[in-house]
């Protein structure tokens, strides 16, 4: 079985320093497919007497894993027969991880490391990586390390975080890999292409990276720019594709964080980490990631003959999305939030999930092929499907219960982070938490439904079939 690139995501990573209230916040809109039910469970701490195996169903990829496997939260696929791929969440330690944003290498730095075809790649990295990592920087080693020994069957940009730092890593070639510390004060928007530029091999603080990559590079002949040891230059792509798919994407989060440039859209030249212009909160990464160029002749929604131009950050193809957020001076479990919004983030709504429950709702641990009405996943789609075709009739519908929504969880977690401090038993917090996000998630869910039933409702009058009838008739 041959691997195939499947996923094109956008990703956003923020220091603490850049963040209103000291978090550090990763997240990513998982792009694969209009029709991809998604779940989200919590898998529990595992003690085994014997070392467990892993084995890809996407290739022949294959590994021992440690004897303890810490708890975790996932978003995996609703069937396992063509892979897990679980693709994010926080373990137990309060690590939080995502992948993976594909990027794309050029083909001279290919020809001299090629793609393993049975190596590791974002199907297995979730589960291979999460439960087993103490930091996020602990996180860039063990993944580098397996890297180097089973190659990768993908390039691929992975997501770490934890309450002292955010990471970003690059895997580019068959074995070859970087990985950039997000400066406290800044943060980075990354968008299917290599986005790390000049690579300090002497400060081991902010960068990581396979020992032996300088000599790979000038062993091969890879650098145009010898003086520099820029990454995106020597493994990136500079194609047409990357002006119009990729760099709008990160143009828009740079203009809308760090204020209006006269950089162009289409611009190979934008940086990798920014400073914004002001705090950037949770908000402010869930509005980028459901974002769409709104407010410019780019938005897909608009009549513009440039509406189409170029590719949004939130679209059809969009499974879920979730924001890591990792609070500062609060206890793990507390401290942790998996904000997570099912189907296509513009039309859905961020439900905050706290590290420290024991299982999540149940009908998030639902959905299937075809349609099935009692997951979460599809409850979201069904919105969005509803809508799609009625924007001028229901948009303002949409917006005003995402926000009523929003704004009563962004209550639920200042009340419920007020009561935690309450719980010193750990079986009692656990509890707490697992209950009161559950309710959050059946809140945000009921709400769903009333705004779906009214669509229905008032739907009923737009067939193609109508005709003005007399009413004296």
């Amino acid at each position: 079985m041959h691997p195939v690139k499947r996923s094109s995501c956008t990703s956003i990573l923020i220091g603490n320093k850049a963040t209103i209230d000291g978090s550090i916040i990763i997240g990513r809109n998982e792009d694969a497919g209009p029709s991809v039910p998604k779940h989200f469970v919590v898998y529990p701490h595992q003690e085994n007497l014997e070392n467990p195996y892993f084995k890809s169903k996407v290739n022949n990829f294959q590994m021992k894993l440690p004897n303890t496997r810490y708890k975790y939260t996932a978003t995996p696929e609703w069937t396992d027969k063509e892979g897990v791929f679980a693709e994010d969440g926080f373990n137990e330690l309060g690590v939080a991880m995502s992948a993976t944003e594909s990027v794309y290498t050029n083909s001279l730095a290919l020809g001299a490391d090629p793609l393993v075809p049975d190596g590791i790649g974002e199907e297995a990295m979730i589960t291979c990586v999460l439960p087993y990592i103490k930091t996020a920087r602990h996180g860039v080693e063990y993944l580098g390390g397996l890297v180097e020994k089973y190659g990768t069957y993908e390039s691929n940009g992975v997501l770490f975080a934890d309450q002292k730092e955010a990471w970003y890593m690059e895997i580019v070639c068959g074995h070859q890999w970087v990985a950039q510390r997000i400066p406290d004060d800044c943060y980075a928007v990354v968008a299917n292409q290599v986005a790390i530029q000049e690579v300090d091999f002497e400060d081991n603080y902010n960068f990581m990276f396979k020992d032996d990559l300088k000599e790979f590079v000038l062993e091969h002949h890879l650098n145009p720019e010898p003086d520099h040891f820029n990454f995106r230059l020597i493994f990136g792509t500079h194609s047409e594709a990357d002006e119009h798919y990729n760099t709008p994407r990160v143009w828009w989060g740079q203009q809308h964080f760090s204020g209006v440039t006269t950089e162009s859209a289409t611009s190979e030249e934008l940086d990798f980490v920014k400073k914004p212009q002001h705090l950037l909160s949770i908000e402010d990464a869930k509005e980028y990631l459901a974002s769409h160029f709104e407010k410019t002749p780019y938005d897909p929604l608009s009549n513009s003959p440039h509406a189409h131009d170029f590719r949004p950050i939130s679209l059809a193809k969009t499974q879920e999305s979730h924001l890591l957020q990792i609070r500062p001076n609060l206890p793990v479990d507390v401290a942790c939030i998996h904000w997570l919004a099912m189907g296509v983030t513009a039309q859905s709504v961020y439900v905050p999930f706290y590290l420290g429950i024991n299982q999540t709702p149940l009908f998030y641990q639902k959905g299937k092929l075809p349609y099935d009405s009692e997951s979460a996943y599809w409850l979201y789609k069904l919105a969005g499907i509803l809508i799609d075709g009625h924007y001028h009739e229901f948009g303002q519908l949409l917006r005003d219960t995402q926000t009523k929504i929003t704004a009563y969880l962004a209550n639920q977690v200042q009340e419920i982070d007020n009561t935690a401090r309450e719980y010193s038993a750990s079986d009692k917090l656990e509890e707490f938490l697992t209950q009161r996000s559950l309710a959050n998630a059946e809140y945000a869910a009921n709400e769903y439904r009333k705004m779906i039933a009214k669509i229905i409702t008032e739907s009923t009058d737009f067939s193609q079939l109508n005709f003005q009838t007399d009413l004296n008739l």
